[in-house]
């Protein structure tokens, strides 16, 4: 297969390339570092080299998408695979005390971001009647909790949308999953906290997180489904995760 991942060079995405350069598949992995990208390349072992392209791409500019997936070399260019990955939380300050750029960033990239690959990728797909859409989503698009505020909306429209997408696509072969984690130890409390490694340690202190690699065997499991079997959504947690009562607040 050939796979485009976008926010390849860290966590979900960069297990994700790992995984499926060392299953054979041919990928594009794309990030807006350029160092990490170089990194990344020289993590393949040397016989798949030639099944990885790396792009430097900021998947929240709809002219640099349109125009890395226009130039892509011949032999990647047939895109089998579209991996929504790049995404962020920013804060976790309740939304009276938020700051509105931060909304704006995650609105930005976790919306705007998945959009301008999926319109990019979705005709050819439809065109070649085959292809298959993966969304990394997020349990917070279902179950809020306080700080939660944009980052949770950003993943609910993750999810309607890949139901979305799905019910337009009746009719291809084209198929669309949203894959919604829970808690996954990677760097994203890190860049939520803006670097704090304290802080963000302490969110996974006494138990044991889903991880990046976790993930990106349930993305392999998704796209090796038989072709007539769609995964619409897959919502999993850590065991030691679990879903919270209701509040109250009591005078």
């Amino acid at each position: 297969m050939i796979i485009f991942i976008t926010g390849a060079t860290s966590g979900f995405g960069k297990a994700m390339v790992l995984k499926f350069i060392n299953f054979g598949h041919k990928v594009i992995a794309t990030g807006r570092r350029e160092n990490l990208l170089k990194e990344l390349s020289q993590e393949i072992p040397l016989e798949f080299k030639n099944n990885l392209h790396t792009i430097k791409l900021d998947v929240t500019k709809k002219k640099d998408v349109e125009m890395a997936i226009a130039h892509l070399p011949i032999e990647f260019s047939q895109i089998e695979v579209l991996v929504n990955n790049a995404g962020l939380a920013l804060g976790i300050d309740v939304a009276q005390k938020a700051l509105i750029e931060d909304w704006d960033t995650m609105i930005q990239t976790n919306i705007n971001g998945v959009l301008n690959c999926t319109h990019c990728v979705l005709p050819k797909m439809v065109a070649k009647n085959s292809g298959h859409i993966i969304n990394i989503g997020s349990v917070a698009g279902e179950f809020p909790y306080p700080g939660g505020n944009v980052y949770g909306a950003t993943k609910a429209f993750t999810h309607q949308f890949t139901l979305n997408l799905k019910a337009d696509l009746l009719g291809t072969n084209v198929r669309v999953t949203s894959i919604e984690p829970g808690m996954c130890q990677t760097q994203f409390s890190e860049v939520r906290f803006r670097g704090d490694k304290e802080k963000a340690q302490a969110v996974y202190q006494g138990m044991e997180a889903l991880s990046a690699n976790d993930i990106a065997e349930v993305v392999d499991w998704v796209i090796s489904r038989p072709a007539h079997i769609n995964i619409n959504v897959i919502s999993l947690m850590p065991t030691q995760q679990a879903f919270g009562s209701f509040a109250v607040s009591r005078k």
